[in-house]
């Protein structure tokens, strides 16, 4: 077992779940989570290192099952929400006992995962159904809100147990606040009226190296105790000494020096603390307590030098990347002219000489056209890519409706070879776009619809837009043979390719899609189409 896996386990077992039935509120939790995600079961479950343990349900009898069956238990540890439409098809969780019949119909799933602010995953809040479902965003960011509600609930339940134990000691023992002062990691000190110290307790005496000595006059301390400045060079003026602050001005809030005894590490301390008053009025002195905040104090140098760091990494990065388009440019371009070369010499090779070839020689001297013409292509799209990239975004009023007629008028032959229906709606927005990179990325997106179509159905494709808060929201629809869920990040990576074996592109094109979408401070994406097929939508700046 990790030491991650036993700090959870730890987090776990103190609020004292397990086991222990649960309260009327957590009741109440899931089942407004089954309301909000508008399915009939849901429950609250809670992970060990054997078990999951379903504390409270609503639409089903509850109860203990192997860890090694629990849907939940598969990704709650990662702290993300998990939302899946039909849980049968997904490769994850499809073979799961809670899918496949064997403990229950599972279709529907969605959990937002119980994790503590230290970062310990409990459980998770569970929604689910038989029947494939979805969610909207609303009902998301609600169901981790109820999370946050449960865990907010678990944290009473075991403030409350705390506040309680406590009590019980104080009333046991007299000498309570003492036990106290003397166990807890924060240094806490006190003067009487006049400013002579008075009190120190175990942090104190340690953090200081000495006791309290009340001989002491007050402007005495500073040295006696070697107090700074938060500088650490600068020696504490008696007047800046936060105890005699709160004794002066009735109270001291985030006052920060240093104590740095002879033979002891230095402590970087925040103090807090007010003056003492009896009930009568009369003054009975003052009291300080002081947190540790060297190691936070030193982690937010680290930091504030991190970042710049990072600055300076970010600036050497965008620099690499304008060089490498540069150099995919030039590399490209160069790399085209000899290939151009070569093939003009094959032409010449079956001009003149193909009547004397053997089948053999004719099959070679087509393998190598062909991939002349494959590698041609692949230099294309690199350059067209580097275009993308490297080439002035020159933003004009354009209309888009216009930029996807003439995309279609470069793909008009390859359109009608294939039979294809393109439509474009006629509602299509003016917007501030660079209108060659547009076409493109248009041209790309139908001319890719046309390359996947469905082999068994007539391709159809729709271009549209709508309105989305200050965007727009374009989609380029087919009904072709789609991309699975998997799959709908990486297409967008450089290379990628749905059929690898297929080769029928160069994994370059989405690439590019994405890249000019970017260059407009979009972003861009893909999902399934309902019926079948793919739906690439992208967003532009409305203004």
């Amino acid at each position: 077992m990790s030491g991650d896996e036993r700090e959870r386990l730890a987090a776990l077992h103190e609020y004292r779940l397990l086991d222990a039935p649960a309260d009327d509120e957590l009741e109440a939790v899931v089942r407004v989570a089954a309301m909000v995600a508008g399915v009939p079961t849901a429950t609250l479950n809670l992970i060990d290192e054997n078990r999951q343990c379903q504390l409270t349900t609503t639409g089903f009898e509850g109860g203990d099952s192997p860890r090694a069956d629990s849907m939940c238990a598969i990704r709650f540890e990662t702290g993300e929400f998990t939302y899946v439409r039909d849980a049968s098809l997904d490769p994850v969780y499809a073979a799961n006992p809670w899918v496949t019949g064997l403990l229950a119909d599972v279709r529907f799933y969605a959990s937002a995962p119980l994790v503590t602010p230290q970062g310990h995953a409990l459980g998770t809040l569970c929604v689910f159904d038989s029947q494939p479902r979805e969610l909207d965003a609303e009902q998301i960011a609600r169901l981790k809100d109820l999370a946050q509600v449960i865990l907010a609930l678990f944290e009473r339940r075991r403030q409350a147990r705390v506040n309680a134990g406590l009590l019980a000691e104080a009333e046991a023992r007299q000498e309570f606040t003492d036990a106290v002062l003397e166990t807890i990691d924060v240094a806490v000190v006190a003067a009487d009226p006049s400013g002579h110290l008075s009190m120190f307790n175990r942090a104190g005496r340690a953090w200081h190296g000495l006791d309290a000595d009340a001989s002491l006059e007050p402007e005495e301390l500073p040295e006696r105790y070697q107090l700074f400045r938060a500088d650490g060079v600068t020696p504490l003026p008696a007047d800046e000494i936060p105890l005699l602050c709160a004794l002066r001005d009735g109270s001291v809030h985030g006052a920060e020096m240093i104590i740095r005894p002879s033979g002891i590490p230095p402590r970087h301390v925040v103090a807090s603390g007010r003056a003492m008053t009896s009930p009568g009025g009369t003054p009975l002195g003052a009291v300080v307590a002081m947190t540790d905040v060297t190691a936070d104090r030193a982690q937010r140098r680290a930091l504030e030098q991190a970042h710049t760091d990072l600055a300076a990494t970010i600036a050497e990065l965008q620099r690499s990347n304008l060089e490498l388009e540069q150099f995919a440019g030039v590399v490209s371009h160069d790399l085209a002219a000899p290939l151009a070369v070569v093939n003009g010499y094959l032409e010449l090779l079956s001009d003149e000489y193909g009547d004397r070839l053997d089948p053999q020689a004719q099959k070679w001297m087509g393998s190598a056209t062909r991939a002349i013409a494959r590698m041609q292509g692949l230099i294309s799209a690199l350059l067209t890519y580097a275009r993308a990239g490297s080439e002035p975004c020159r933003r004009e009023k354009t209309d888009l409706g216009e930029i996807a007629g003439q995309a279609l008028s470069d793909l008009r032959d390859s359109v009608a070879d294939v039979g294809a229906e393109v439509t474009v709606a006629a509602d299509l927005p003016r917007l501030d776009v660079d209108p060659t990179l547009m076409r493109q990325l248009l041209q790309n997106l139908v001319a890719n619809a046309v390359k996947y179509r469905h082999p068994d159905r007539p391709a159809r494709i729709e271009v549209a837009a709508v309105p989305r808060g200050d965007d727009w929201l374009v989609t380029v629809t087919d009904n072709g043979i789609g991309i699975a869920e998997s799959q709908r990040r990486r297409v967008f990576e450089m290379f990628a390719q749905v059929e690898p074996g297929a080769r029928a592109g160069y994994g370059v094109g989405l690439s590019t899609c994405q890249r000019i979408v970017e260059r407009h401070g979009g972003r861009i994406w893909a999902d399934a189409t309902p019926g079948g097929g793919t739906t690439i939508a992208f967003t532009l700046p409305g203004a």
